[in-house]
């Protein structure tokens, strides 16, 4: 606890009765040292403890909105408000609420005595504790803003580095059997839609826009044919018709290019090249796995359907498989 002595002139500390003993100058809030730059400095504390109270508001807000999963323009307009109404908050106090100087006195003697220079580091400590003294709600402001700003960065650290990963996800879809095949704008796909050659995006019915579902149907036969890709899928390309998942096992690219000529599915990032007549082999390029195939049906009404989901993970390798 700050020992106190009263004396004439009220009541001061120690160090600064040992300060003035000494002839150091004690610190006073009416100290022209101390006297901020701002000509109305009570205006300016409120306005830059607007400007720290909207850094915070920002800092609290670009978090929240990462915690509950993202949005990335959201995340980029609150930390830009918070960097900027914190940083010019903090950069205005320096201005306009602290002493700007400069400041001219007479030269001492340059030798001191211990005691002289103990005196003169007490005289300092309690200057530089009025000047915080008299801006407290702003240092307040400074602390909540600071601590709000250390705890959104850790974010990452907390969040993205930690249960966040691939897990089991390319595991499974939402393919099941018996739901049909439809396009992007949720149009069920007729077994007469598509003319040999042709390709069209698909999704499980429910699911339209779900990445990990987004499969390749192509029509390289005629309707009198069934395709057999492999021995065991004797009948997972009825009447001419098969599909593939159109996530690449490279690097997860969509295969989205069919070229007619050589029934083969291009994926346009790295060039891997897949056989749809051979079980989606890879015959160029860095894909390391062939593409999984969608068992498919038609039914009596002619809606092309799914017999069941995929059975292997679709998209790259990742570090969970062997």
């Amino acid at each position: 606890m700050t020992e106190q002595i009263t004396t004439e002139e009220g009541t001061i500390t120690a160090a600064q009765a040992t300060a003035t003993e000494a002839g150091v100058p004690v610190s006073a809030f009416d100290d022209p040292h101390l006297r901020p730059f701002a000509r109305n400095p009570r205006r300016t504390e409120l306005v830059i403890g607007l400007f720290l109270f909207v850094g915070l508001l920002g800092f609290a807000a670009y978090g929240g909105v990462y915690f509950v999963g993202g949005q990335t323009r959201l995340e980029g307009v609150f930390a830009g408000v918070g960097l900027f109404a914190f940083g010019f908050g903090l950069s205005a106090w320096g201005k306009y609420l602290l002493p700007q100087g400069p400041f001219v006195e007479d030269r001492h003697h340059l030798s001191s005595t211990d005691e002289e220079r103990d005196s003169m580091t007490a005289a300092v400590v309690d200057r530089a504790k009025l000047t915080f003294r008299r801006r407290g709600f702003l240092g307040g402001l400074l602390g909540a803003g600071a601590g709000v700003m250390g705890i959104v960065l850790a974010f990452p650290l907390i969040r993205s580095l930690g249960p966040n990963q691939p897990g089991k996800t390319f595991e499974t879809t939402n393919w099941k059997a018996g739901l049909r095949l439809v396009d992007v704008t949720g149009r069920p796909i007729h077994s007469s839609d598509l003319e040999v050659g042709g390709a069209l995006t698909v999704f499980p019915e429910g699911f339209v826009g779900s990445s990990i579902d987004m499969s390749m149907l192509v029509r390289p036969e005629p309707a009198y044919k069934n395709i057999v890709t492999m021995p065991g899928r004797e009948t997972w390309g009825p009447r001419g018709y098969v599909a593939y998942s159109k996530m690449c096992t490279h690097a997860g690219c969509p295969v989205g290019l069919y070229q007619e000529l050589t029934q083969t599915l291009l994926c346009p990032c790295h060039q891997s090249v897949f056989n749809v007549m051979d079980g989606a082999v890879p015959e160029f390029g860095p894909a390391p796995r062939p593409l999984p195939q969608l068992p498919l049906m038609i039914d009596s009404a002619g809606w092309i359907r799914a017999q069941a989901g995929y059975d292997q993970p679709v998209g790259p390798g990742f570090w969970e498989r062997s």
